[in-house]
């Protein structure tokens, strides 16, 4: 199965962010001025530069998943914390990188190695939800896939039932068919019937009256014929 493509952009995001901090704290050490500090200074805006599209991506790749209903609505707000997070992350890193006061402790808790790494708890979560916390990138992604795995599960299910519906309704409207056919060629019938009744009814009484006449007849009159 592929990977997800804004799971695999929000790795490489993450670990665009770290290299900034990592970066910052560097130049810190150096001081503000020197060759180092250039280079590093230059590195950091890159970096910067580098982070800031990132996050355009992934802002496009998950408005895209949600209006296209490739994942849950759930899903679809925890992966805009996860976008909130490192939306507020590169503000702190921007400030901090500007010196515009943003707090040391910032700056280390960004440094939690191999947070971007396989198995290790994402350091970019602030109040990260209940059922994500402790899980690593690759166990979040395979508990993402497996929430895709059960609603296409759940799609397939609808898609046969609706399928078998689809299937009862072509019976009974064949069956309604045969049926109208049997009350039409029954309605032929009575109606034929009906008319031979009227046709034998007609004739009784006209025999009826001939036998009625010859009755009231005298004895010296013609036999009736």
């Amino acid at each position: 199965m592929a990977p997800d493509p804004w799971f695999s952009t929000y790795d490489a995001t993450c670990q665009i962010a770290q290299d900034i901090a990592e970066k910052i704290q560097q130049q810190n050490q150096h001081g503000r001025s020197g060759e180092n500090t250039i280079r590093l200074t230059v590195t950091i805006r890159a970096l910067l530069q580098s982070l800031k599209e990132k996050i355009a991506l992934l802002k496009d790749l998950l408005l895209r998943a949600v209006s296209t209903h490739q994942i849950t609505q759930l899903e679809g707000d925890r992966r805009q914390n996860l976008l909130d997070e490192l939306i507020t992350r590169e503000r702190l890193l921007l400030a901090s990188f500007k010196n515009e006061g943003a707090e040391p402790d910032l700056i280390r808790s960004s440094l939690m190695t191999g947070g971007a790494k396989r198995g290790v708890p994402n350091p970019w979560l602030f109040e990260e939800p209940e059922e994500t916390r402790g899980l690593g990138f690759d166990e979040i992604r395979q508990q993402q896939q497996k929430i895709i795995q059960e609603q296409d599960a759940g799609l397939d299910a609808l898609s046969s039932i609706i399928s078998r519906q689809k299937q009862m309704g072509k019976e009974i409207g064949n069956e309604l068919d045969e049926q109208n056919e049997i009350i039409d060629d029954l309605a032929n019938l009575v109606e034929n019937t009906d008319g031979k009744l009227r046709t034998e009814t007609r004739r009784m009484n006209i025999v009826d009256r001939k036998s009625t006449s010859c009755a009231v007849k005298t004895p010296h009159d013609e036999v009736c014929r």
